[in-house]
């Protein structure tokens, strides 16, 4: 990539004339290039070749190799032989934004408990410039289920929430979102959504249903003009604006604007324009009457319904309830849920203003990070990687994680206090990080933009535990030549999700799914001793040694809890001995754990204890440390 030339700032949202802009004489070429290779990653859906990258950046090899040994260094990707993968380590950048918005710790819980009451998944977002970027998924586990994830990028005339953000824009931001329109006519900038050259369709059925609404607006309309007072059950307006005579499912007035079909039209006989050509309309409808409908606009059979959530007069967020047309249409979507819709984004703001009160009213110093060691990092860095490590890449990237909770604005002072840089190497980050739109500056104060979470975030926000253990199983394996699994609780079961074996010609052989009684396996018992009342009956003698005794076994558990690990020696199957230790969430409490097996005959209990429970804990204290980066915003899945 030409060093005077940006990259597009962000997936779908540049102009053209944006992605031509010079680059400032302060910026970090390094750091822009740096970015460049992760955006790349994120498009690759976190795994690409390093002749992939060399490729797709432009970069020459020698570029991308020190490029990507420097965020392996960081903990941002792992080096799997020619391949670069994203690590859940570099989440912590999008943490970064989510944490100083303050929205996901604030209304994640009222999102989940309105999936769970309408059995439906709801969405919240933020505007991202002309497109609109998700903070929060609540998603249902369905056969037919949404696939975006947190940090996915739309462009905003081909969603719900889109007409509502753009219902406070100005000149400048349509001016962009027409460019961008021109530019990428097949919205190939958005790899999250289909391209936009499926028009809309209208068939018989489409028609049939249209005219019975048609009919129902016209005969409401009628009933107004003569005074007659509908209930609600008669009145399928109720719930929405009743000035609004729209069908806002497509985003046209009824009936206008749509040509004569000649007799016996199929479904393709008439086609109207392209998706997202009628979003000024639409907007204009979302003004007026305060949500917004997507009827497949994004693809066949995905309808939503979107309202603005508010924070001192401005939108703060939009949620939406999203769903397929086997549950429901768009139109039975609004009718049936919006009045549903309305309450709970009541309680979202009556929730914001609450926090907004008690922070005023308890005032505290503005909040700073603790200096995070960057020099002393990047010099032991420097030394043992040489010229393979980018030290101004590495402390670019520092820079995005001075921001936080309590940290939403920062002067350069303050980031170059939170980061331990000079402030002349701060200013030149902060300059590189704003050019390229990740964070905004206004009165010498920056801040963060949801760009951020194009780093990496949507395809690592799906990560499961399984996935986040698996390179640190693996590690361990062969560092002790023993097998290592990973394994959940079930009941009074333990199963496997994880698993690396040896090539022993005697080892221990078992398959990921794999379901045994908890209370004679090691990893069981560290899971049952962090319960308040572990399940111990049916106690049956799997081998001479099992323990049955119910009183025996509880006192085992007490010093599994007080150790902190667990050793079985021959109690599920004579010649098999294993040690496990539990792994924590960010809370405290226990997910999972992780073992190593062997044949009894390869160490003593003592040689366990001595030589492999030290590399044990400390692999296991790697995977804790990526599950809390990955979990602190959303539920990790065990699975």
């Amino acid at each position: 990539m030409p060093s005077n030339v940006a990259p597009a700032p962000g997936t779908g949202t540049s102009s053209a004339a944006g992605a031509e802009a010079v680059v400032p004489a302060e910026a970090v070429t390094p750091l822009i290039r740096g970015i460049a290779v992760l955006r790349r990653l994120t498009d690759a859906d976190g795994v690409s070749s390093l002749s992939g990258l060399e490729r797709s950046t432009g970069l020459a090899r020698s570029t991308v190799d020190r490029i990507t040994a420097t965020l392996a260094r960081r903990g941002y990707v792992r080096l799997d032989g020619r391949d670069a993968v994203l690590a859940p380590r570099l989440m912590e950048l999008g943490n970064a934004y989510l944490a100083a918005l303050r929205l996901p710790r604030l209304l994640d819980a009222h999102a989940d408990a309105l999936a769970d009451e309408l059995d439906e998944s709801v969405s919240l977002a933020v505007g991202d410039q002309d497109g609109i970027r998700f903070i929060h998924q609540a998603t249902r586990r369905r056969a037919m289920s949404l696939s975006f994830r947190i940090g996915d990028l739309l462009p905003a005339e081909r969603t719900a929430p889109g007409p509502l953000f753009a219902t406070e824009w100005g000149d400048r931001e349509w001016a962009r979102w027409h460019e961008r329109r021109a530019a990428d006519p097949e919205d190939r900038g958005f790899p999250a959504v289909p391209a936009r050259s499926r028009p809309i369709e209208y068939g018989e059925d489409d028609r049939n249903d249209e005219k019975d609404r048609i009919g129902a607006h016209r005969t409401n309309r009628a009933n107004r003009t003569n005074g007659k007072d509908l209930t609600v059950a008669q009145d399928p307006t109720v719930g929405k604006d009743p000035t609004v005579d729209r069908d806002l499912t497509v985003g046209k007035s009824l009936a206008a604007d749509r040509p004569e079909e000649e007799p016996g039209a199929g479904r393709s006989a008439r086609r109207l324009p392209t998706l997202g050509d009628d979003f000024e309309q639409r907007t204009a409808e979302a003004r007026e009457a305060g949500w917004a409908l997507d009827d497949q606009l994004i693809e066949p059979g995905l309808v939503a319904l979107s309202m603005p959530v508010r924070e001192a007069g401005r939108i703060a967020c939009v949620v939406s309830v999203v769903s397929h047309t086997s549950r429901h249409t768009a139109a039975d979507l609004r009718d049936t849920l919006l009045p549903r819709l309305r309450e709970a984004v009541a309680a979202m703001e009556r929730g914001l203003r609450e926090a907004q009160h008690a922070e005023s009213a308890t005032p505290t110093p503005r909040a700073t990070a603790a200096p995070s060691g960057l020099a002393v990092w990047t010099g032991a860095s420097k030394q043992e990687l040489g010229r393979e490590f980018i030290e101004s890449l590495a402390r670019g990237l520092t820079v995005i994680t001075a921001f936080g909770e309590g940290r939403a604005e920062l002067n350069l002072t303050e980031v170059a206090q939170a980061t331990g840089l000079a402030r002349a190497t701060a200013r030149r980050a902060l300059i590189t990080l704003e050019h390229l739109g990740y964070v905004t500056a206004h009165d010498r104060v920056f801040r963060l933009t949801p760009r951020v979470l194009g780093l990496g975030f949507p395809p690592l926000s799906r990560t499961s535990l399984a996935e986040i253990a698996a390179p640190h199983l693996t590690e361990l394996s062969q560092r002790l030549h023993d097998s290592v699994s990973l394994a959940v609780l079930t009941g009074d079961e333990i199963q496997y999700t994880g698993r690396v074996s040896t090539s022993r010609v005697m080892s221990v052989h078992i398959t990921i799914g794999t379901r045994l009684p908890a209370y004679p396996t090691a990893l069981g018992r560290v899971m049952l001793a962090d319960l308040p009342e572990p399940p111990l009956t049916e106690l049956l003698p799997l081998t001479p040694r099992t323990i049955t005794d119910p009183a025996r076994l509880t006192a085992v558990l007490d010093r599994v809890r007080e150790e902190g690990y667990a050793l079985v020696d021959e109690e599920l199957e004579v010649g098999l001995r294993s040690v496990a230790v539990p792994v924590r969430e960010r809370g405290g409490r226990v997910v999972a754990a992780v073992n190593v097996a062997m044949h009894s005959s390869r160490r003593t209990p003592e040689e366990c204890v001595a030589e492999v429970l030290p590399e044990l804990r400390a692999a296991v204290g790697r995977i804790e440390e990526d599950l809390w980066v990955a979990g602190r915003f959303r539920r990790v899945p065990r699975t």
